[in-house]
């Protein structure tokens, strides 16, 4: 069906663009896109979709909006407090754009309900903040052979990547196995700077716009870090896995019996070789003790402003190229600002062969503060 007047208006920007123009829009307008969770990260991906033409809108989130939402989740308003998110969002979404079809999904997702849901869209958006659900989410789209635009945030802090694509490696490529229950904290928890979810949800967005319309070049097998303090963006390639039992060798054909159960190991808290993070006083002992490599992956500016004697230094975008000079005679702790970069960094190790790596939890910033204050925090 061709543009309408209307249409065309509303679009006019988009139609202007030798990458989308008219042919494009139809494009769009023939697609669909599932967003899973409504809150910092689904909200601005939402808006900009909508608004964007995608023709048709999944919305799935089983949660209510309240008021210590408003702070990040800009898809609701005050007005909105104690109603359902999905509802929310349909109310917001319709006065954008009318011409946009929307399916709203009430409901948590679970192994039970999300193939199903998956395979009735184009693209998917991983807005959620759990590792349960992210495993799940990842699962499902591989399974059912749907590009993941994921995104998640910390703090200051957040990652970008395109996961489960034809060719691509899957989230699991990168993060084999979750992190010990309780190593992670959450939003609410942590604390995240409000403007920081939306940078990151309107680069999901991006990214599901670019695979729709067929232009660019997506993340796919790329991690894209975001600092908001210094405003930087790091960029890592990594590749798929050969042995992922669901990407590569696709030896798994149903999702686990039990989500929970999988991401719900919980760690000790002190240091182990075993372990997969460890806090900065442990490190700092096993380090003056001889007993483990810390590796620095920040910038060169900021090992200048802040630096712990002995570590290592090789910045996050020159991983993939150096990562085989690496020692492998006793266990690496990789060290970024807050631990985020770090955790994708040890996770990227593992999946290189490395067997001994560790994520230091909060990074320099909480190394400052727990074993060396000589250490300056920025």
């Amino acid at each position: 069906m061709p543009l309408t007047p209307e249409d065309r208006d509303r679009y006019a920007r988009h139609l202007s663009l030798p990458q989308v123009g008219a042919a494009g829009q139809e494009r769009l307008r023939a697609s669909s896109a599932l967003i899973v969770g409504l809150g910092g990260l689904g909200s601005p991906a939402a808006l900009y979709l909508a608004a964007a033409g995608v023709g048709r809108l999944g919305l799935l989130d089983h949660d209510r909006v309240a008021v210590h939402n408003l702070q990040r989740q800009v898809l609701h308003d005050t007005a909105g407090v104690g109603t359902s998110k999905v509802a929310s969002a349909r109310a917001r979404l319709e006065a954008l754009n009318p011409g946009v079809t929307l399916d709203t999904w009430e409901v948590a997702l679970t192994r039970d309900n999300a193939r199903g849901i998956v395979a009735d869209y184009d693209i998917v958006l991983d807005g959620t903040d759990t590792f349960t659900t992210r495993y799940l989410l990842n699962d499902a789209c591989v399974l059912e052979r749907k590009p993941l635009v994921h995104a998640s945030v910390h703090r200051f802090e957040g990652q970008v990547s395109v996961f489960a694509t034809a060719d691509g490696p899957c989230y699991r490529c990168l993060h084999p196995e979750p992190p010990p229950a309780g190593s992670v904290p959450s939003c609410a928890e942590g604390g995240v700077l409000g403007v920081l979810p939306g940078l990151l949800g309107t680069l999901q967005a991006t990214e599901a716009l670019k695979w729709l319309l067929g232009i660019g070049e997506p993340l796919v097998g790329r991690l894209l870090a975001v600092d908001a303090l210094s405003m930087r963006m790091t960029q890592m390639r990594f590749a798929r896995d050969p042995s992922c039992a669901w990407c590569a060798t696709r030896t798994a054909t149903a999702l686990l019996a039990d989500y929970a159960a999988f991401c719900g190991e919980a760690g000790a808290p002190t240091w182990d070789v075993t372990l997969r993070d460890i806090d900065p006083r442990d490190a700092a002992a096993a380090l003056a003790r001889g007993e483990l490599y810390v590796l620095d992956v920040r910038e060169d500016w900021e090992v200048d402003a802040a630096a712990v004697r002995g570590a290592m230094h090789v910045a996050m975008g020159l991983i993939p190229a150096q990562q085989a000079l690496l020692p492998r005679d006793k266990p690496i702790a990789v060290l970024c600002h807050h631990g985020m970069r770090s955790a994708m960094v040890a996770d990227y190790l593992r999946a290189a062969g490395h067997a001994r790596v560790l994520n230091i939890r909060g990074g320099i910033d909480r190394w400052s503060v727990e074993a060396d204050p000589q250490v300056p925090r920025y």
